[in-house]
């Protein structure tokens, strides 16, 4: 999981990018973070969303 710092460092990068679209920016921001998790666990994106969907399907 990434630290506050991180995110941070995400959202601002985002907003320069695109400054006056927020939905633009949440959407950006959320795939970059799932990116980022993904790189630190060793997974191809793919693998981690499978994985991410297995553990969703568990807790209902």
């Amino acid at each position: 999981m990434l630290n506050e710092d991180e995110i941070n460092k995400i959202k601002k990068d985002i907003e320069k990018e695109f400054p006056n679209d927020f939905a633009l920016q949440q959407i950006h921001i959320a795939r970059k973070i799932i990116v980022r998790e993904t790189e630190m666990k060793g997974l191809k994106y793919l693998e981690y969303i499978k994985l991410l969907t297995k553990d969703t399907e568990k807790i209902q």
